[in-house]
């Protein structure tokens, strides 16, 4: 795949990924595409999960987690890991939405994550998210929307009106959004119906119903997406995007100006490595399990069932770690054959035979690439960074390293990494932040501590981090890719080559 090829699939990516959830469903649409089973976190995995074996499972419907196990798997092998995130900082609507002002229909909003808020100010926005709806036999669902025509815009002040030199808005009172003009709903008599359906029900309700809740127009539409009645709408997780599309830019398409580069980028391009490294290297003579985990909320602080601070990927872990090897799943599948439980066989195996500290060993052998955006230097502002380390876009991904632990990368993983680098024939960068300069952080240092794992974090350069529209390098999607397919695929071998007790 070539370097453009690779990114105007990312592109197309971003494009249908507005939200966490879409990420997720497209991903476990690609992996399945690949060939990897779905599995829950709430069946036993003993008769399903065997060595040679590919498999995804999803937590919220916005956290996904894939593996790919090799064939010479034995208890206790190692796991070579890559973690990202699918959140990004965005606009989401409030629980109760229904707000109005001077004449005008607006929509009430909250920040979620540290966005740049005056990027969002005069923007095509839309709405998207997952709604919970009830079918007729009170059963409930998940639908995932997205409204590709723009809804709603925040306008900003008018020069003429605001002198002060800098834009810094009022999150609460001067970030509403404008949806329509209260005369035109009232014209249009807009949820009458609607209403009129919910309070004849004759059910106790215990909250309000959603359209005194949100302008019923506003349900009316998202209803439309989801394909069902507006009456069937209980409930909905939904953000505000912007309508302008990702796209390739600069006079040779070497840039990608596009929303939730941070960190939509690397969660595809782990997913992508991921599904490259079993299509090039067989798992037959795999001696490890290639392990990809996208966790939602880290630009909250990851502190959610599904963020990267819950017991996710321990948990994973912990049943990964005991998986037979292949002759006794094998032998267990066989002795199950005249069984009344075919589960009860492979249990007693997986238990039994397993080591005790299988768990404790796969987290000592295993190593965790936490991807998530770096910086690339800014030509206006090149003081802001370090003379010596000022990463440049289609150079490479960049490692990410800081003395005080923000980033978890040392010198075993840089070694470990420039290897796999090696291999895929793709450069490297390196970054530190100036000393009077803040760090930001990620998923990395926060699972290295809570599971012992080695770790190193990266991430390709980009521009305008957190902005609504952010910039990066055409070329370092396939750079990418080729890093993580080389790791995940060498990363068995490597690993008992670089060993620092």
């Amino acid at each position: 795949m070539g370097p453009l090829l690779s990114a105007t699939d990312f592109v197309d990516f971003v494009n249908a990924s507005p939200t966490p959830y879409h990420a997720v469903a497209l991903s476990a649409g690609l992996l399945e595409r690949a060939g990897f089973a779905n599995i829950k976190e709430r069946d036993s995995w003993a008769a399903t999960v065997r060595p040679g074996g590919k498999y995804y499972l999803t937590r919220n419907g916005s956290t996904i987690v894939a593996f790919a196990v090799g064939a010479k798997w034995k208890p206790g092998n190692p796991i070579g890991m890559i973690g990202a995130h699918t959140d990004s900082p965005c606009l989401r609507i409030k629980p109760v939405s229904q707000k109005s002002g001077c004449g005008f229909v607006q929509v009430g909003v909250e920040t979620y994550g540290g966005g740049i808020w005056h990027s969002w100010f005069d923007r095509d926005l839309s709405v998207a998210g997952r709604v919970l709806v009830r079918d007729g036999e009170g059963n409930f669902s998940q639908k995932l929307v997205k409204v590709d025509r723009p809804l709603v815009r925040i306008p900003t002040l008018a020069i003429h009106l605001h002198r002060e030199p800098n834009f810094n808005p009022n999150k609460e009172d001067e970030m509403l959004p404008i949806a329509g003009l209260v005369a035109n709903e009232l014209n249009r008599g807009s949820g009458e119906d609607v209403t009129k359906a919910e309070e004849t029900e004759g059910e106790f309700k215990p909250l309000k119903a959603m359209t005194e809740r949100h302008h019923p127009h506003l349900i009316e539409i998202i209803a439309e997406h989801a394909g069902v009645e507006p009456a069937q709408v209980v409930d909905f997780e939904l953000v505000l995007y912007d309508t302008q599309k990702s796209c390739l830019g600069g006079f040779n398409n070497e840039f990608i100006f596009s929303p939730r580069l941070d960190n939509l980028n690397m969660t595809y391009c782990s997913i992508m490595g991921l599904i490259a490294s079993v299509e090039s290297s067989s798992l037959e003579s795999e001696t490890s399990i290639r392990l990809v985990a996208c966790f939602d909320h880290e630009e909250i602080g990851s502190t959610s069932a599904q963020g990267a601070d819950s017991n996710l990927l321990p948990a994973v872990l912990r049943r990964l770690s005991v998986i037979p090897a292949a002759a006794a799943a094998a032998a267990s599948g066989s002795s199950s054959a005249s069984s009344d439980d075919s589960n009860t066989s492979y249990e007693h195996i997986s238990s039994t035979d397993a080591s005790s500290t299988a768990f404790e060993q796969t987290l000592s052998t295993s190593f965790l690439v936490s991807a998530d955006m770096a910086h690339s230097v800014h030509p206006n502002y090149a003081g802001k960074y370090e003379s010596n380390h000022r990463p440049e876009m289609n150079k490479g991904t960049v490692i990410k390293i800081n003395a005080n632990q923000r980033y978890a990368t040392n010198s075993p993983g840089i070694v470990l990494l420039q290897e796999a680098a090696r291999l895929a024939q793709v450069p490297l960068q390196l970054f530190v932040v100036k000393n009077d300069s803040p760090c930001g952080s990620t998923i990395g240092p926060m699972l290295s501590a809570k599971m012992g794992v080695r770790t190193l974090d990266l991430g390709n350069p980009q521009l305008s981090m957190h902005s609504i529209r952010e910039t990066a390098g055409s070329h370092d999607v396939e750079h990418a890719i080729r890093l993580f397919e080389s790791f995940l695929s060498s990363y068995g071998e490597l690993e008992g080559k670089i060993i620092v007790d």
